[in-house]
């Protein structure tokens, strides 16, 4: 059974900044660490990443996926598993809500792996995901 985890974490900068460093699949190399490879299967219309291919490599965990991309405007973004070596599941959500050029950055997450896993070592994994994934992106917005 799959848990959703959910943080959250305060951009200095507009809502617009942000979805664009998220929307910007080709540069996650740069920033985000354990991302070893990543490339854009299918745009939409709009000219926003519908399926994305990813490998990915987090010392212990290691896996190569493709994710479903849904975009609302600069508002919010959601994705869920096409195909996955280690994943059976993962679906997932930034939600941006801007405030006086600031922006609160919600990141929600379910992942269900294909091998078991003891569930205090999952949630323990989950939040570190939450956690370097939002920090790396506030970093990124910021600079």
């Amino acid at each position: 059974m799959a848990d959703q985890s959910t943080q959250s974490i305060t951009v200095d900068a507009p809502a617009a900044d942000v979805m664009a460093v998220i929307a910007d699949f080709p540069a996650y190399p740069q920033w985000v660490a354990s991302a070893k490879q990543v490339e854009i299967l299918e745009t939409g219309e709009d000219g926003r990443a519908r399926q994305v291919h990813f490998v990915l490599d987090a010392g212990a965990v290691k896996d190569d996926y493709v994710l479903q991309y849904v975009w609302e405007d600069d508002r919010k973004v959601s994705w869920s598993l096409v195909k996955g070596q280690m994943q059976k599941r993962q679906e997932g959500s930034y939600t941006l809500q801007e405030t006086d050029g600031r922006t609160e950055v919600t990141y929600r997450i379910t992942i269900d792996l294909t091998i078991p896993m003891l569930g205090m070592i999952k949630r323990k994994a989950e939040k570190v995901i939450l956690d370097t994934a939002l920090k790396e992106l506030k970093k990124r917005v910021e600079s």
